[in-house]
This record gives C-alpha cells, sequence and structure tokens, in this order.
C-alpha cells in the first residue's frame, strides 16, 4: 500500500504488561507498514510502562491516574483531581501531536486519552484482551470507532456492531521461539541434559505461585530440575535468596522473554489473556494457576477454555497442595503427555491477530 502522508499514531494503555505489550506489538506492525511515521505512548506516570515502553524504542508521556480501589479507601479521595488533571493533560497531548489515529489496550491510563480523542472525533480503535473486560474499555466502547477483542460472545458488554474478532497481539519475537532454544540455554546458562521449568506470575508476581515454588525447591531438585523463576518486582527482595541454589534462579522480571520460552520445557503461569495468547504461540506443556481475585474469576474461564481441550493443566490455588506434586511429577515422567500438550495448544494459537488488528487501524485511517 502506498504512502500518501507521514501519519501520528498514539497508542495508550498500561498499568500491567498484559495493556503494555499488545500495544507495542500494535506499534511495531504500524511502523513495519509505515516506517515513517510518529509514535507517541501514552501510560500512567507511575506505572511500569515508563520503563518498558522505552525500552521498545518508542516515547511516552505519563498522566496521573490511577483506578478507583474497590474497596473504600482514602485513595479513592484523590481520584476527580487525578482525572480532572488526566483530561486536561490528555487534551493538551492530542492538541500537540495532533495524532491520525489512536488506539486503546486498557487500563485506566487510557480512559482520559481516548475519552478526549474521541470527543474530537480522531479515528479511535481500542482492543481488549479478556473474556470479562475493565471497566475502561467498557465506558470507552460506546464512543470508539472499532473494538478488537479476542473471545467470543463480547456483545454482552460491547456494541456488536463495532467488534471483530481478531485474537490478542502478540509480541514479533515470540514467533520464532522454536528456533530459539539453544540461545535460550545459553543466555540463562542451564545444563542442556536437564529440564527446564519456567515460572511466571505476571509482571508484578503472584504471591500464592511463588509460595508454591519455595515450598516446592528440594521436590524439584529431586526431579533433577532447573527452575527458571520470574517472582515479579513486588516479591523479589522477599524471595531472591534462593537466587544460590544450584538449580534456581530468581529474577524479578525477565526481559527477554522469547528466550525465557525458548529454553523451558514446561511452563507454569498465571492465566491473564495475554499468558493465555503468548503460551498458545509458544506451544510448550502449560501448567495453568489462575488467580482466583480477578473480575468475574476470568483467569479461571481463560485457563479452563484451554485446559478443556486437552492442551494444558488447570490447577485451582485451593487444590494445590493436594494436587501440585502428584500432578507435576506424571507430566515430568511422560513424554507422550507433554508433546500432546504442546501440540493441542499451539493449533489454538491466533497467529495473525496484530496483522489483524493493524488492518482495522487502517480502515479507519481510510474511511
Amino acid at each position: 500500500m502506498k504512502q500518501t502522508k507521514t501519519y501520528k499514531f498514539i497508542l495508550s494503555g498500561g498499568g500491567t504488561g498484559g495493556h503494555i505489550y499488545p500495544a507495542v506489538a500494535i506499534a511495531d506492525e504500524l511502523k513495519l507498514r509505515y516506517p515513517d511515521a510518529e509514535f507517541l505512548f501514552v501510560g500512567a506516570s507511575d506505572r511500569m510502562e515508563m520503563d518498558k515502553v522505552p525500552q521498545a524504542g518508542y516515547k511516552i508521556e505519563g498522566l496521573w491516574i490511577s483506578g478507583i480501589q474497590r474497596k473504600l479507601t482514602l485513595k479513592n479521595l484523590a481520584f476527580p483531581f487525578k482525572l480532572m488533571s488526566s483530561l486536561w493533560r490528555s487534551r493538551k497531548i492530542i492538541k500537540s501531536f495532533k495524532p491520525d489515529a489512536v488506539v486503546g489496550t486498557g487500563g485506566f491510563a487510557s480512559g482520559p486519552l481516548l475519552q478526549v480523542a474521541t470527543s474530537n472525533g480522531i479515528p479511535s480503535l481500542i482492543q481488549e484482551q479478556n473474556s470479562f473486560p475493565g471497566i475502561t474499555n467498557k465506558l470507552l466502547s460506546k464512543k470508539v470507532n472499532t473494538i478488537c477483542v479476542a473471545y467470543d460472545g463480547l456483545e454482552r458488554f460491547f456494541p456488536k456492531a463495532k467488534i471483530k474478532l481478531t485474537g490478542n497481539p502478540i509480541r514479533k519475537d515470540l514467533l520464532q521461539v522454536k528456533d530459539k532454544r539453544a540461545e535460550g540455554q545459553m543466555a540463562f546458562k542451564l545444563n542442556k541434559e536437564q529440564q527446564t521449568l519456567l515460572v511466571l506470575g505476571g509482571s508484578l508476581g503472584a504471591r500464592r505461585i511463588n509460595q508454591l515454588i519455595e515450598a516446592n525447591i528440594d521436590f524439584f531438585e529431586a526431579q533433577n530440575i532447573q527452575v527458571i523463576w520470574q517472582c515479579g518486582k513486588l516479591y523479589y527482595e522477599q524471595y531472591s535468596k534462593y537466587d544460590t541454589h544450584k538449580n534456581v534462579q530468581v529474577h524479578a522480571f525477565l526481559n527477554q522473554m522469547d528466550l525465557a520460552y525458548a529454553a523451558s520445557d514446561i511452563i507454569i503461569s498465571r492465566a491473564g489473556a495475554i499468558s493465555v495468547s503468548e503460551l498458545c504461540i509458544v506451544g510448550k506443556p502449560v501448567v495453568f494457576i489462575p488467580s482466583p481475585n480477578v473480575a468475574e474469576d476470568h483467569q479461571t474461564k481463560n485457563a479452563k477454555s484451554i485446559a478443556d481441550k486437552e492442551a494444558a493443566i488447570l490447577i485451582r490455588e485451593k487444590d494445590l497442595e493436594a494436587d501440585f506434586q502428584k500432578e507435576f511429577s506424571a507430566l515430568i515422567t511422560d513424554k507422550t503427555k507433554r508433546e500432546e500438550l504442546s501440540k493441542n495448544i499451539e493449533a489454538l494459537a491466533l497467529v495473525n491477530a496484530t496483522r489483524d488488528i493493524v488492518d482495522e487501524v487502517e480502515k479507519m485511517l481510510h474511511k
């Protein structure tokens, strides 16, 4: 497609990796199609996107914004002031940058920016990763042009005419994971003769998964398993002491996620929407331990939709003590079971999601 002008794109979303990485993936695909385009990210000034987006090579502006706490707390008293501040700042950003299109990937940071963009008639798209949308996207859905989703049935929450089923955008570096095993083993200084367990609790960490790994360090050693453990930045100080164990390495965060996936033989993970989408692409045996503390228990629904297709193992937090060692031992000793899980989860991957979302952005540009 011929480029007739230099486009400008704003992408907004954040708070967790589940909102940041889809935005980066979309920006990367837009950059491939429009090499001369200008990009600006907008996030929350005190959250991880302020570090992660510049690491991906993009500029970012921060808003003074946070979500409303579900329980009564003094923090909620500041919310109206933060919202007014963020709307004012968003107006300045839109007026100065003059975007041709705006993309929101969820999280409270995207709310004010998309609100201002839609009020100014700027073509706007939101991407919803989960089977149960967050409040920000629910509110924005009435105003944006297009809503890209990863699950069926979201017409319960969004205007049906705007919905496009695309899947979740995945970082490009994950598409070649199969070719990177030797590189991954070298990067993490792994013993090629041992099987490797990769533990993921999300970008901030998962307390119950960390407790599980701590309780089973001797069990993994007895199974001759080496462990790459992403405990999350909130828990690193507590669990970094286990980094001294011969077959355990503890990380606050994994910047080379493609190499960690490539080096692993089995993965333990939460079941956030982006994690599930990535793990389908990666195609390794997975034990999902969904967080029970999320809206509508959507992580359990995400994990169950995979486990019901014989494509992963699901263990609920309440069943970990009774079931974990038994399930893990059966998996680590049964090569046929591991191969079956790998094949089945890979069959569920929507590898063209990022491309399909950017196709929708292009349609808005050329209307």
